[in-house]
């Protein structure tokens, strides 16, 4: 049977108990502090219940139940054990409309007491339509655990906040967002660290502008930047860390090559900004991005610095954390799902193969700096994988470097674009034909190596299997 949730005023009403033991005192306690007036009809009473009773909470009428102690109640508590004086109250209050609860009865309850976690007028309330109190109760003490005391105060703090917001001339949109907006879970975060919402100084927020904190501090906590690896593009290959850095985040500075599927899982009242550096189209310089970072965290806020890959892997990650190590910025990495990972995923190779290459060598492309070139020649001497980074519009020269330095023409090699992400392509091609290849789309990572040779798997398995000696292979026979 379908239950219909709903929270009730019960200030004022008329509230009949029948029973007065332990169970029927935690029932009459939750109907006194909502404020109802309430009769108890019990033979005996609880020490608790006599002391309400002289203390005048309550009326105490000591004898059993008889119908006319429904008359004018609006609900009825039957904390008595199953049997016939359980079923005539609920039997009486069936026909005069009264509703009914009998405890440890379902089938003679019109509505059931909720396992109910409650912070000032915060409340949960968890049903089970009566089938597994333990199990409400149990999932009663998870929601405790997450929703702490601090929300009693929080949600007192907005309803100030609400009712100045109506009270003052704005566009009911607007009035709309920045209820969401302060009700989200990076406001909250906030709060706890010590910032309270004011009753004004609400006006539009530009996720490209850099405000300053929008709420007052009152002994914040100290900010703090979290370097987080935003994994190959796709947003179910974050971690589960990221994510919650992320929906916490006041502030969120990220790479160019971020998509914007990931950027929306930042909450809408924090500052996003694309501090992207793209070779030979910088718009900001990682300088001024370390003076944001640190900026912002000395302003007490959570920083998320989100760099595609994993951070310590050609994301500049040193320069910004030298920085902060010199401001005295507390930051923390939140490693991610390197590129390369991810290009292999997205071709459905293996980086390693025991029987092709033992080794995965990490190298760019990139020269941006006037950084030296790669010593392919030392690189293809070790007989591993090469994923190279960023190899841009560099594909003939890289491809030229590599034939110098030794390497077989036809060795294998694959061009990943965009992996994980809509577009995503991929390419097999050989060392002596990528100079011919088309520049792919960034980002993009280019693999060499006979692991990625997909047509020549079978001759790979069958090698094995020609490797292993007959007391091997005949041993189950």
């Amino acid at each position: 049977m379908a239950l219909f949730p709903l929270f009730v005023k019960l200030d004022g009403c008329r509230c009949l108990a029948v029973g007065a033991g332990p169970i029927g005192e935690s029932k009459i306690a939750g109907l006194l502090e909502a404020g109802a007036v309430v009769r108890v009809v019990a033979p005996s009473a609880t020490d608790a219940v006599r002391e309400w009773a002289a203390q005048g909470r309550l009326t105490w009428v000591q004898r059993r139940f008889i119908p006319s102690d429904l008359d004018g109640a609006f609900l009825v508590v039957a904390a008595l054990p199953v049997g016939d004086d359980l079923t005539s109250v609920y039997e009486e209050a069936q026909r005069r409309g009264v509703l009914c609860n009998a405890v440890d009865d379902p089938p003679h309850c019109d509505f059931y007491y909720p396992a109910v976690v409650k912070r000032g007028s915060f409340q949960i309330a968890i049903s089970t339509g009566g089938h597994s109190p333990a199990l409400a109760q149990r999932i009663r003490q998870e929601l405790e655990a997450q929703f702490g005391q601090e929300y009693e105060s929080w949600l007192a703090d907005l309803g100030r906040v609400r009712e100045a917001l109506f009270a003052t001339a704005m566009d009911p949109d607007e009035r709309k967002r920045l209820l969401h907006e302060l009700a989200s879970r990076h406001a909250f975060e906030r709060y706890r660290a010590g910032f309270r919402p004011p009753a004004t100084d609400f006006g539009p927020r530009d996720r490209e502008s850099i405000p300053g904190p929008t709420f007052e501090a009152k002994n914040p906590k100290p900010g703090k930047v979290f370097l987080v690896g935003a994994g190959p593009g796709d947003p179910e290959l974050l971690t589960l860390k990221a994510l919650r850095v992320l929906g916490t985040a006041d502030v969120v500075l990220h790479d160019d090559l971020v998509p914007a599927e990931m950027l929306e899982l930042v909450p809408p009242g924090a500052v996003v900004k694309n501090v992207g550096k793209r070779h030979g189209a910088q718009h900001i310089s990682q300088e001024q991005i370390n003076a944001l970072l640190v900026e912002y965290a000395e302003a007490g806020l959570t920083v998320a610095r989100l760099k595609g890959g994993d951070v310590s892997i050609f994301g500049r990650a040193n320069e910004e954390i030298d920085a902060l190590r010199e401001a005295a910025v507390e930051f923390e990495i939140v490693p991610g799902v390197t590129a390369v990972s991810g290009a292999a995923a997205a071709a459905l190779v293996s980086l390693t193969d025991r029987r092709a290459s033992s080794a995965v060598v990490l190298v760019t492309a990139q020269t941006c700096k006037g950084n030296a070139r790669p010593d392919w020649r030392a690189i293809a001497s070790t007989g591993a994988t090469m994923a190279i980074y960023m190899p841009g519009e560099h594909y003939r020269r890289v491809g030229s470097e590599l034939l110098s330095a030794g390497v077989d023409q036809g060795t294998a090699c694959l061009v990943v674009s965009r992996a994980s992400q809509l577009g995503e392509v991929t390419v097999e091609t050989t060392v002596g034909a990528l100079g011919s290849l088309e520049r792919l789309p960034a980002p993009a990572i280019l693999i060499v190596g006979e692991v990625v040779r997909k047509k020549n798997t079978e001759d790979r398995i069958q090698k094995t299997e020609d490797e292993i000696p007959d007391s091997v292979a005949n041993a189950g026979s």
